[in-house]
């Protein structure tokens, strides 16, 4: 008998109401890249040790998602479409055993050489297997809004025109690509590559050209991904860590979060850096379904500009709802900065028994955050409302931020990747040009 499942969004209350978000695993399914991504620690030319896992630990992981109501599952590396075929594999599984939100991504290595024969055959064989599959959302990774830059920092020539020519088949296919921005010194090519304090009198000055660089730059980079065929982008926050960070106990198992400059900032950098994405992502919001929510941005800002007056940040769900496998032996972490939190085996986890004991704020990693930020309302709605009221109350701009991030999901249909993106239901966020969110504090 065929098994009856709850609504999406009653599963998601009714786990909300045990005080729990619907869990999420990131399963790193190889370290191997066939890329030179400067910010990156599995690079091609990076000195490590190399590990795949094995299609018996995956589909064992998968199990015990499913048996433990895991409800999205991300593929990720080194680069996941190296591993093609079993990839595919992998995905139809995850979806054979009940996971809805399956997701994974690329460097975009395969769009390469669009201007050799035989292309749009070959990207037409691609995207017709993964259509074939249960797949929710795939990812292309852009690292800059110029194409030469972000060509020379992945070491893969001619992949952004590739791109813009692979699109309208994901597009004809039904999968609508996310743009993947990490952000990194070179966004903005060399308006933001090239900024150096020591060329400022004064440190207040220098972090004004800095945020209006990054402002300038996220214009652009939108503007161009919108032009590339893009109708979804996403942002990584910066993924470095400093020694300060390392004396609190991180110890990183995923070496995409590096030390090197290139993602490295100061507090009074993220700062502005945080203000320079609440300020532009409004302007877009429109034109493109960005994933980055408000709220989230702000409280980040909030936590590196000193958090006058603003309402605490909600502490991370990583190791209670969310999970990272690592590819060197299969082994459960918190997340990927949280290396010296070896958890054991997923399949052996007991979700229920993991709880909050503190609150974790040690990494701006967006994939457990702004989910952890963005529900911490619902839980508070559900176990403390007179604190809820007192949240929102003691800070506006945070409860007006939050408010329209939800208005604004449903409106993008949750990010569905395998929908279009709905222009009418968006037109109703065009913010005008002078819009500035901290502004109205």
């Amino acid at each position: 008998m065929q098994q009856i499942c709850w609504h999406p969004i009653a599963r998601r209350m009714a786990q909300l109401g045990r005080n729990r978000i619907p869990a999420q695993l990131v399963i790193q399914t190889t370290n191997h890249c066939n890329a030179t991504c400067p910010q990156c620690g599995m690079r091609r030319t990076a000195r490590l040790q190399r590990f795949t896992l094995s299609d018996e630990t995956i589909t064992r992981i998968l199990d015990g998602c499913a048996a433990r109501g895991v409800q999205a599952v991300s593929f990720t590396g080194g680069e996941p479409l190296m591993l093609l075929d079993r990839l595919v594999e992998w995905i139809r599984h995850a979806g054979r055993v009940g996971i809805p939100y399956i997701r994974t991504g690329t460097n975009g290595f395969l769009f390469c050489g669009a201007d050799r024969p035989g292309f749009k055959a070959r990207i037409e064989h691609l995207v017709q297997r993964l259509a074939d599959t249960p797949l929710r959302n795939f990812w292309i990774s852009l690292d800059s809004f110029e194409p030469d830059i972000h060509e020379r920092m992945r070491g893969l020539p001619g992949v952004v025109a590739g791109i813009q020519k692979a699109l309208p088949i994901f597009h004809a296919h039904g999968i609508y690509p996310s743009a993947n921005l990490g952000l990194n010194r070179q966004v903005g090519g060399d308006d933001t590559a090239s900024l150096r304090p020591d060329d400022y009198s004064r440190r207040t000055d220098y972090l004004n050209a800095f945020y209006h660089a990054y402002v300038s730059a996220l214009d652009r980079f939108y503007d161009s991904v919108r032009k590339l065929g893009f109708t979804t982008v996403n942002t990584c926050y910066p993924m470095s860590i400093s020694a300060r960070e390392q004396e609190t106990g991180l110890s990183a198992v995923y070496a995409a979060t590096t030390t090197e400059d290139i993602v490295r900032y100061t507090a009074d950098e993220k700062a502005a850096l945080y203000k320079a994405l609440l300020d532009t992502i409004p302007r877009h919001r429109h034109q493109l379904r960005i994933f980055s929510p408000l709220s989230a941005v702000y409280m980040l800002h909030r936590a590196y500009d000193g958090g006058h007056g603003a309402v605490q940040a909600a502490g991370c769900r990583g190791g209670v709802d969310f999970f990272f496998v690592d590819a060197k032996d299969g082994d459960t972490y918190p997340c990927g900065y949280r290396g010296n939190e070896n958890l054991g085996k997923f399949w052996e986890l007991d979700l229920e028994a993991r709880r909050a004991d503190r609150d974790c704020h040690r990494c701006d990693w967006e994939c457990f955050r702004d989910p952890s930020e963005l529900c911490a309302p619902l839980f508070q709605a559900f176990h403390a409302p007179i604190r809820l009221v007192r949240t929102m109350s003691a800070d506006r701009v945070y409860a007006r931020l939050w408010a329209g991030d939800m208005r604004y999901y449903l409106a993008c249909d949750l990010f569905n990747g395998r929908k279009p993106m709905d222009t009418r239901r968006l037109d109703r966020f065009k913010q005008r040009p002078a819009y500035q969110i901290l502004s109205l504090r």
